[in-house]
């Protein structure tokens, strides 16, 4: 298919939040959130292993996802406003079950930190064709 017969959309979640005039909540921060729930729930892997390789997922997109959203025609911000409220639940656990002694515990620890900023938001109340579903369960669709 030509380039000029394709409509690319480059989809992202990039978080507009504030915590107040002089600090925002990191897009990075919320992605990382996502994962850490998304792998402990769908792929039993633990919050201290997400974090350890975060450092190299970061690398892969500076060098295979970021640099074509420049290439897209439009791009979709996946992020929702209650996002962080209804993963706090999830990710606070997960983030309780790093060891003490793990590498990964101090930026557990500024994870959890950060959390507590957030009133939990139980699930029930998240719609089943929201994007947050895909890293909670209880998706409308069907794949």
């Amino acid at each position: 298919m030509s380039r000029e017969a394709r409509f690319n959309i480059f989809v992202s979640a990039l978080t507009q939040l504030r915590i107040d005039e002089h600090n925002r909540v990191l897009t990075s921060d919320s992605r990382l959130l996502r994962r850490i729930v998304r792998d402990r729930r769908y792929r039993s892997f633990p919050a201290s292993d997400t974090i350890a390789r975060w450092p190299s997922v970061r690398r892969g997109e500076e060098r295979n996802i970021f640099p074509f959203q420049e290439l897209s025609d439009a791009v979709f911000n996946s992020t929702l406003v209650y996002e962080t409220a209804v993963l706090r639940p999830f990710a606070w656990r997960y983030l309780l079950e790093v060891p003490r002694q793990h590498a990964s515990r101090v930026r557990a620890y500024e994870m959890l930190k950060f959390l507590e900023l957030f009133v939990p938001v139980f699930p029930d109340g998240v719609p089943a064709n929201s994007v947050v579903r895909e890293f909670i369960g209880g998706s409308g669709f069907t794949y």
